[in-house]
């Protein structure tokens, strides 16, 4: 069956933003778009009914609980979102016989490698955020092998919460800013994230088969200090930086001190080139600044 109508689920997000826009350079594919008031992940025993209107051919869930910190003391809403709204869909996807993908984390992982994560590497969650996205990971393709999971990492956009929009505005606002430096891992443009998305869905059209675990960044490493001093001279901005360990500044979910995942999987099937942060941040920063 050829991939026409595609349902995107959590449309307000940085990632369901990015393919809204990326849409209309792919006129052979019927994206079809839910926030969480058409479709909330928080209630998994509507999709069905919901699904049923859409009648999609595949399904890209970009809908998630991304609140770190809160997900230590908001856990059942968090495990309801990012796991068992993960396992029903990943149940629908397989009864209608449709692609489905969904998107998990670096925070699956135990921080402490000293070289990048292979899609295959042991899990080992870092904090519960994690644990409810290993345990969605897990359930996915328990319910549905045919599933498809892109683990990503410090993901960006020029739409949403992230973290060099949080950079920009704090800039500005005050003369000095203290930034962890002793957490690696690689920072992904949504734009990019998004792109690679649909190649996907376009390669299981040409008859390839995708399905499993995959890895998705944009190359190179960085810290989140190297990440803020790149955007500070992208933007053309004065502010003071100082590095700081992750000790120094402390969160009530703990972080990874390495994130860097190894996209060769990816890279190597889709025939993807991708591009390094810096240049995926070039055009994010000047986005903003248009």
């Amino acid at each position: 069956m050829a991939i026409h109508k595609i349902l995107v689920t959590g449309a307000n997000g940085q990632l369901g933003w990015e393919l809204a826009q990326a849409a209309s350079s792919f006129p052979n594919f019927e994206f079809v778009f839910v926030d969480r008031n058409a479709m909330d992940l928080s209630k998994p025993g509507e999709f069905e009914g919901i699904i049923e209107l859409f009648n999609p051919d595949a399904i890209i869930n970009t809908a998630a609980y991304t609140a770190v910190d809160k997900a230590e003391t908001e856990k059942e809403l968090a495990t309801t979102i990012n796991a068992l709204a993960v396992k029903q869909l990943a149940h629908i996807a397989k009864q209608r016989n449709i692609p489905f993908i969904t998107y998990s984390t670096d925070y699956v992982f135990n921080g402490n490698a000293t070289s990048p994560y292979l899609t295959d590497t042991a899990l080992e969650p870092v904090n519960f955020y994690g644990q409810t996205k290993a345990e969605g990971e897990k359930l996915a393709l328990a319910e549905n092998p045919d599933s498809i999971i892109i683990r990503t990492s410090w993901v960006f956009s020029s739409h949403g919460n992230n973290f060099v929009k949080t950079m920009m505005r704090l800039m500005k606002d005050r003369d000095a800013l203290n930034i962890v430096g002793d957490q690696k891992g690689r920072p992904t443009y949504a734009k990019d994230l998004a792109l690679a998305s649909i190649k996907m869905l376009e390669h299981i059209n040409a008859g390839k088969i995708i399905k499993g675990i995959y890895h998705y960044a944009n190359t190179g490493e960085t810290t989140w200090f190297g990440f803020a001093k790149k955007i500070k001279t992208l933007a053309g901005l004065e502010c003071d930086l100082t590095s700081i360990t992750s000790d120094q500044f402390p969160t009530p979910a703990k972080r990874p001190i390495y994130s860097v995942l190894d996209t060769q999987k990816i890279e190597k099937e889709l025939g993807l080139t991708i591009p390094h942060w810096e240049i995926a941040l070039q055009d994010c920063i000047a986005k903003l600044q248009a």
